[in-house]
């Protein structure tokens, strides 16, 4: 906690959105905006005058474009930056570029898939997110276009016996990118949830499917969980796993938030916890807050081989500590690491059996 309020810079190029914006954050009690800009000239001389905590930014604005500014702050000003962008496919695609060349977060605009009283708390909570985040350097393009080699599965392994469950919030999409595009084409079946907006879901499934050797999608409802393949929640629904005819399958659906959050990483990890299935592997990633450390406790208590990402690579560190804290984690890797200590743990013979249940 700091003794102060934290301080926003709004940049939108719509008056009616620096408004919205600026009146859903004027009701949370620790933020304050300072200021409002309608470009990135005007930013630009507001960041150095009002010396903000944390900017959002609009990706689409005259004179310069989102992109561009957040690539130059990054490079010569680094502050925590939330991208807040339209849900077209076209600018979805852009707002997960915008994370990989540094910002902490995204947010759909208001009156897309947030209504204008939701997005007080949705807002506030990635602006608290991103000012507690550890800036890291921005993706270069040729380091995101090199795919690093497959992790060496043990000689004699079943490499797809299993199932992996995966889940992140602030910071999770360049994580999860990290770990899937190491799988090898013959992997355990994977299942994601990410704090994610919707659209945004299938932008980034979409684009870890084009840099992956295996399968990414987005899950629909029914979807065959199967070795080779991740599926990832869509934004908005949570994703759980149900097992029909000896076959499992993901289902989709709206409920409750949990955690504020939909999907919720606890709801994925408990609906397979609940399956017992052998060999499971639960992996909680970088991310405010406390989801999925109930989760990732209940997977250790079924029997699963459960880590959690280490503090020095994770962009927050909530998530992950709140799961070890309740002794859920029986690792605690650094991100370069966890593909490696899953294989590991899969080939070994595990220390706590569950019951005789495997993926087919």
């Amino acid at each position: 906690m700091i003794g102060r309020k934290i301080k926003v810079l709004v940049v939108d190029d719509s008056a009616v959105v620096r408004r919205l914006l600026t009146d859903a954050i004027a009701k949370e009690r620790d933020l304050e905006v300072i200021g409002a800009a309608p470009d990135p000239f005007v930013a630009r001389d507001k960041i150095l005058a009002l010396k903000p905590d944390v900017l959002t930014l609009d990706i689409e604005m005259p004179r310069m474009d989102g992109l561009t500014f957040l690539t130059k702050l990054m490079q010569f000003h680094p502050l925590p930056v939330v991208v807040i962008s339209s849900v077209g496919q076209a600018t979805c695609d852009v707002a997960l570029e915008a994370v990989r060349r540094g910002a902490v977060e995204v947010l759909a605009k208001p009156s897309g898939p947030y209504s204008v009283g939701e997005l007080g708390q949705v807002l506030g909570d990635k602006i608290r997110a991103a000012f507690a985040a550890r800036l890291r350097k921005p993706s270069s393009g040729a380091a995101a276009a090199a795919v690093p080699a497959a992790v060496p599965v043990t000689v004699g392994a079943s490499p797809t016996a299993g199932l992996i469950a995966i889940g992140a919030s602030t910071g999770g999409t360049q994580a999860i990118e990290e770990l899937l595009v190491q799988m090898p084409e013959q992997c355990p079946p994977i299942v994601i949830a990410q704090h994610i907006p919707p659209v945004f879901s299938a932008a980034f499934a979409n684009r870890l499917n084009s840099i992956c050797r295996i399968e990414v999608k987005e899950g629909k409802d029914g979807d065959l969980v199967s070795p080779g393949r991740a599926l990832v929640a869509p934004g908005n629904f949570h994703m759980t796993l149900r097992r029909t005819d000896g076959v499992l399958r993901v289902a989709v659906a709206d409920g409750p938030r949990v955690h504020y959050q939909r999907p919720a990483v606890d709801v994925l990890f408990q609906s397979v916890a609940s399956l017992r299935i052998r060999k499971t592997a639960g992996v909680l990633l970088t991310g405010m807050g406390c989801d999925g450390a109930q989760g990732l406790l209940e997977l250790r208590r079924a029997g699963a081989f459960t880590i959690a990402q280490d503090e020095a690579s994770c962009v927050v560190f909530g998530m992950p500590k709140a799961a070890i804290e309740l002794g859920a984690a029986q690792k605690v890797l650094p991100l370069s690491k966890i593909v490696g200590g899953i294989f590991a743990a899969m080939t070994e013979k595990p220390a706590e059996a569950p019951a005789p249940v495997s993926v087919r």
